[in-house]
């Protein structure tokens, strides 16, 4: 049964054991991996289920419409570059046209990494707060309290993280840059191929293409007077779209690693001795207060040895009757 503590300087150090000891199980947990205190329950092994989830980001992000270079083949890209034209020399490809490209293609998986972040929060609450709690299962004044406290401090972090990767889409929006010398080389090889694509498309409705294999090439895109523009604008979104996609995951493992690493190093316990000693105050003084479930035990085990004394009382008068029987 639990102790009763008599002091605030008693209920102080038993609370601050408590936060220390689920601080140290969530630091093997989420960050160094380590699952000896969970062997068997596998939603607890923290490093493992967050690659999952990255995977799953990943191949979300590659199974998105947004990744098929195929369908209407040129056709969204000379309907965009018609909007620019401009009183300029030919053959001249705005950047307004590639950033338009590329505003619709981030759009259009925005509720990806959005999702993503939704998940990998919701995860690590369950984690925590079954963490905390089973640290304070003794201590049921505390257990509403920091309760509170962990679905407060991961909201408060979630919300960040969700801040975060709106701006991640935003700056992808707004800037088309990369030093990956691999762009470049892709770009290239792709556009190697154009003189021999814009004499196929001129005759054919069909043209293969490296890395892209068959593609359909209506009449409205074979007669198109930007069609040299509309190759370079496809193979140039096509090919720094792979390198948007690398980069976004790139960084939500990185902040996700992060932020997790915060959360157990700084807000933790920080979070958890605010609003319990805080905002709110009192935790403290109520772990001086007898529990409901203390007080149900003592009061039942207290009834027991009653009646323990009651039947021992009852027992001695029957023997001494069964001694002066017989004498």
């Amino acid at each position: 049964m639990p102790k009763t503590m008599t002091s605030v300087g008693e209920a102080v150090t038993t609370f601050m054991g408590i936060v220390g000891s689920a601080k140290e199980s969530l630091r093997k947990l989420i960050i160094r991996g380590e699952f000896n205190e969970y062997p068997d329950e596998n939603q607890m092994h923290c490093t493992a289920r967050l690659v999952e989830m990255l995977e799953k980001f990943s191949a979300q992000l590659r199974d998105a419409p947004e990744n098929d270079h195929k369908s209407n083949f040129l056709v969204d890209e000379i309907r965009v570059l018609e909007e620019y034209k401009g009183i300029r020399l030919p053959d001249f490809l705005s950047q307004s046209a590639f950033l338009t490209m590329l505003n619709r293609k981030v759009k259009g998986i925005s509720g990806i990494p959005v999702g993503f972040i939704e998940e990998v929060w919701g995860y690590i609450e369950s984690v925590v707060l079954s963490v905390v709690m089973k640290r304070c299962e003794d201590h049921q004044q505390l257990q509403f309290s920091i309760r509170r406290a962990c679905h407060n401090l991961i909201e408060k972090l979630r919300d960040r993280s969700a801040n975060w990767v709106l701006e991640v889409l935003q700056m992808e929006e707004l800037t088309d840059y990369t030093c990956s010398p691999d762009y470049m080389s892709e770009w290239n090889s792709l556009m190697a191929e154009r003189p021999g694509f814009l004499n196929s498309a001129r005759s054919h409705s069909s043209v293969s293409i490296v890395g892209f294999g068959t593609v359909l090439i209506v009449e409205s895109v074979r007669k198109s007077l930007v069609l040299e523009q509309a190759y370079d604008l496809k193979m140039r979104i096509a090919t720094y779209w792979k390198v948007v996609q690398r980069r976004l995951v790139d960084s939500m493992a990185l902040h996700v690693q992060l932020s997790l690493r915060n959360l157990v190093e700084k807000e933790l316990e920080k979070g958890i001795v605010e609003e319990l000693m805080g905002r709110h105050g009192g935790a403290i003084e109520k772990m001086l207060e007898e529990s409901p479930f203390v007080a149900a035990k003592k009061e039942k085990l207290s009834g027991s040895i009653k009646l323990l004394r009651e039947s021992k009382d009852v027992l001695a008068a029957i023997m001494d009757r069964i001694a002066s029987s017989s004498h």
